[in-house]
């Protein structure tokens, strides 16, 4: 499964992390050497939640959290749907 959301599309992004020593020439130094470049990722913040389909359907999707504090999902409730049993006479 991707680490991706099932709405906007957000997936993790690349970069890097640079190292650097010394002191800044702003700051009355010789300037900052970099000592060391690292990859990382940054990942988006993925939940799985149960929504409500147009249909009525319920749905397990993983969808990033900007997208659950907007509002524009309908949750699905929690718990079996009862059904009733027909009355004894």
């Amino acid at each position: 499964m991707s680490r991706q959301c099932d709405y906007s599309g957000k997936k993790r992004q690349m970069g890097k992390t640079i190292v650097r020593r010394g002191k800044a020439k702003k700051q009355g130094g010789v300037g900052q050497k970099v000592t060391g470049i690292n990859s990382r990722e940054w990942r988006p913040n993925l939940q799985k939640i149960k929504i409500v389909d147009a249909n009525g359907t319920v749905k397990t999707v993983r969808v990033c959290a900007r997208y659950i504090k907007a509002g524009k999902f309908a949750k699905a409730t929690r718990g079996r749907k009862k059904v009733g049993r027909p009355a004894a006479s």
